[in-house]
């Protein structure tokens, strides 16, 4: 690993199989099926690690719907804040639940897609657990899923399925069913005709300590109250902590603070990291040891930084840094902002062999931008 060259992606296949066996448990005690949230991570030379755990995959585009449906296999559910219909057209040969964000998209589309796929239908709990307004699904004004004061039991005519999508990264089992009997309480006369139901992504099951097994009885008891099958959305839990993003110092600026220049930026490569404001953590780093550093981007905007962390050393122009936990949000939304360098992508198997999912270069950037 010493002879790579940064920045580059080491997602490790032991770190996957140990998330996936918490998948697995869930699975065995809640009787709930799972499908990969590909939105948050579409790496798919990792799939065959991942397919034997998993159920399929879900999707919030047409591409993903297709990548689901020819890597993964399984059930491919296809999900979309608005369909045109070339997207309906595309999604409904590949898709076994095609699911509708509103009654209006499900209305313009039913006829064309009521013998192709199991319908269902987003619907906005008006509660949620996330941690952050912009990741919100239940925010004011929200335009993800149907209100219950606008839905009628004519639907279910319709439907075979709801969507609820309420967390992100929610560690804590208890607000998880509270929100769970929220809409058993709310709901229950549709639940009882529905033949299915996801309960969508962000409960962060694969959290250290984390009560698999009362998160499972829970989604159990829901299931056999109301006879329907109850699907999750992971993505983030299923690849958290099991990927670096491994970047080198090629400079050290000193404005009253002392700034690692690193080559990398959080606008390309861990976007995430920016939207949210979450400052990054890095591997070498020890909290409170004496040599403090900006970890900042070779991106020319301005407040492009990844972190501020404390080092027992100084860092040194040359030096290999571990940005730890970066598998989730990032691959997918890698882009060529500066025409900086985009990082390769790397599998390290359980055997330590390193396997070369993609490498990037000049004529990758071009092909974006045109023919």
């Amino acid at each position: 690993m010493k002879n790579l060259n940064t920045p580059y992606f080491m997602i490790n296949e032991q770190a996957l199989i140990d998330n996936l066996e918490k998948a697995k448990q869930l699975k065995e005690i809640s009787g709930a099926k799972l499908v990969l949230a590909l939105k948050c991570f579409s790496t798919w030379g990792t799939f065959d690690t991942i397919k034997p755990y998993l159920d399929g995959t879900t999707s919030s585009g047409p591409y993903e719907v297709r990548l689901g449906h020819e890597k993964f296999g399984g059930e491919t559910h296809a999900y979309s804040v608005g369909y045109s219909n070339a997207d309906i057209e595309a999604v409904k040969p590949l898709s076994d639940k095609i699911i509708f964000n509103s009654l209006s998209q499900l209305e313009a589309h039913y006829e064309n897609c009521k013998d192709s796929a199991s319908l269902g239908l987003r619907i906005n709990p008006e509660m949620s657990v996330a941690g952050q307004d912009l990741a919100n699904p239940a925010r004011a004004y929200s335009r993800l899923g149907v209100k219950q004061d606008l839905l009628s039991l004519d639907v279910l005519n319709n439907v075979d399925g709801f969507m609820f999508h309420m967390n992100c990264e929610n560690k804590d089992v208890d607000a998880f069913i509270r929100v769970l009997d929220h809409i058993s309480t709310t709901f229950t006369e549709y639940l009882d005709q529905l033949t299915w139901l996801s309960l969508g992504g962000g409960i962060f099951f694969t959290y250290p300590n984390y009560p698999i097994e009362k998160l499972g009885l829970a989604l159990k008891a829901f299931a056999e109250k109301h006879s329907v099958q109850v699907y999750l959305e992971p993505g983030e839990a299923i690849i958290t902590r099991t990927a670096d993003l491994v970047v080198s110092v090629i400079d050290i600026v000193e404005n009253d603070k002392q700034t690692a220049i690193v080559d990398s930026a959080t606008e390309a490569h861990r976007l995430d990291t920016l939207i949210y404001n979450e400052p990054a953590t890095i591997r070498e780093a020890t909290k409170g040891a004496t040599y403090n550093y900006v970890i900042g981007s070779c991106s020319c905007l301005a407040g492009d930084q990844f972190c501020e962390a404390q080092f027992e050393q100084p860092l040194k122009i040359g030096q290999k840094l571990h940005i730890e936990d970066s598998a989730g949000y990032t691959m997918v939304k890698l882009n060529w902002f500066n025409g900086l360098k985009m990082p390769s992508i790397y599998f390290q198997r359980v055997d330590g062999d390193i396997e070369v999912l993609n490498e990037f270069g000049y004529e990758d950037f071009k092909a974006t931008l045109g023919k």
